[in-house]
């Protein structure tokens, strides 16, 4: 079974038999097929032969699964900062994180220069009640330098029974010295979607990520909202992707098509046919063509993109808020057999219906809105980008740099989200004092 993400051994021989199977055939291409296999020959015999000279010269017995699992670690891991290579517990692992249901803190985490990164704390987990935020770097967790540590490593040392507490050493932009965070962990149960009736007229609908559970979820806010409101008082919805992740790629197209009627979602271009695909919707607009807000900011990843891509090119909805994050590519996670873990492989990259890759580029917002940072916070203005990531896959354009992540905790401060219901109230951008934002990455 093969699931498809939108993230962050056999293998040696996988990718032999690989180089075997693709090879062209006839003339000059299959004379520099042979040249190619040739030289990937000559590289396995170098891993070999390091192989054996640290089984026979490390200073201490080394275990050969280990070093096995490091090499693929490393090989992988070099390729992209979203493919990765999982073990059989990480498998596990990642199976209950995309079940909607897990132990642990509950934040997003990548790796960079050899420290954590919290892409996006989960509402309402211990990491978020603890004032966790999305760029805060970890550098010690229980007192232990996360320098030298895989992103594996480190999450499974941040996870333990429930009710434990971990102290985590937080390096945030702006502070003056490190933050020492204590956290007790909890069973965590991803609640994907979070709905309200707001003036009495609008639906708002947060999505916090993309699991299992999160189409479903939504279909139930939905149909809620329209029992609680007639629809001639139903002034629209907002669509909240804030600091959302990703997750699934079958779900973002589940949920752009509760939106849409009919048309393309996302459409998927890899190196081989099966990975070059197009997605539509289906089951018709929920919201029975309701005016929809989407919000946006520089967490917003993935499958969030997709999401407000899709419901931006059909001109369905108006982005509100700030360029998101810009990851415009396609993990699936593949199977290695029992025992072995799984592959999360970079196979593709997506495009919106206007056939625009977002890469390294980001969405930018119809109107942008920047919130008021408060004073501790002020180095915080931006959040980390695909594009600032090491090794990342070079965008299709101009790169752009990260946009503001901030959401304030208390609603009345929010501005983005007041301009959201003052634009399905008519007022207009200038009179909520929104800029207009400059569209370089989907284009009306």
């Amino acid at each position: 079974m093969r699931k498809t993400l939108l993230f962050p051994l056999g293998a040696l021989t996988g990718a032999c038999l690989t180089l075997l199977v693709a090879s062209p055939q006839g003339g000059v291409w299959a004379a520099r097929a042979a040249v190619g296999a040739n030289d990937a020959y000559s590289q396995l015999n170098l891993f070999g032969a390091v192989f054996e000279r640290v089984k026979a010269s490390y200073v201490e017995k080394p275990d050969n699964a280990k070093l096995i699992e490091g090499a693929i670690t490393g090989m992988v891991t070099s390729l992209d900062p979203h493919s990765r290579y999982m073990n059989a517990k990480a498998w596990t692992e990642m199976q209950e994180t995309t079940s909607g249901e897990f132990g642990g803190l509950g934040i997003e985490v990548t790796m960079e220069d050899g420290l954590v990164k919290v892409v996006s704390p989960i509402d309402d987990t211990p990491a978020s009640k603890a004032g966790i935020m999305s760029g805060d770097l970890i550098g010690k967790i229980d007192g232990e330098a996360v320098q030298g540590m895989t992103l594996e490593q480190a999450v499974n040392k941040m996870k333990g029974p429930v009710d434990t507490k971990t102290k985590l050493t937080i390096i945030r932009k702006g502070a003056d010295a490190p933050l020492e965070v204590a956290i007790t962990r909890e069973i965590i149960h991803v609640r994907p979607v979070r709905f309200r009736v707001e003036n009495g007229d609008i639906g708002y609908i947060r999505i916090t990520s993309f699991n299992e559970q999160t189409t479903d979820a939504l279909k139930k806010a939905i149909a809620s909202v329209s029992k609680q409101v007639p629809p001639e008082k139903l002034a629209g919805y907002v669509v909240d992707l804030r600091n959302n992740p990703g997750g699934l790629l079958d779900q973002a197209v589940s949920v752009s098509s509760a939106f849409l009627q009919r048309g393309e979602v996302v459409s998927t271009r890899g190196r081989s046919p099966e990975e070059t695909q197009r997605f539509t919707a289906h089951g018709g607009d929920l919201t029975k063509g309701k005016p929809i807000v989407v919000l946006i900011n520089g967490g917003s990843a993935s499958a969030s993109e997709i999401v407000a891509g899709a419901l931006h090119d059909h001109k369905r909805a108006t982005l509100i808020g700030t360029r998101s994050f810009g990851k415009g590519s396609v993990q699936t996670i593949i199977p290695l057999g029992s025992g072995n873990g799984a592959l999360a492989l970079t196979t593709a990259r997506y495009y919106t219906p206007s056939g625009r890759s977002i890469q390294a580029q980001g969405i930018a917002p119809d109107i942008e809105i920047l919130q008021d940072v408060p004073p501790e916070l002020k180095g915080r203005m931006d959040t980390m980008a695909e594009s600032q990531m090491r090794g990342h896959l070079s965008a299709d354009g101009t790169e752009q740099t990260g946009s503001q992540s901030y959401v304030p905790p208390e609603e009345k401060d929010d501005k983005a989200l007041h301009a959201a219901y003052d634009f399905l109230h008519g007022v207009t951008a200038n009179a909520v004092a929104a800029k207009p934002a400059t569209k370089s990455a989907v284009p009306n």
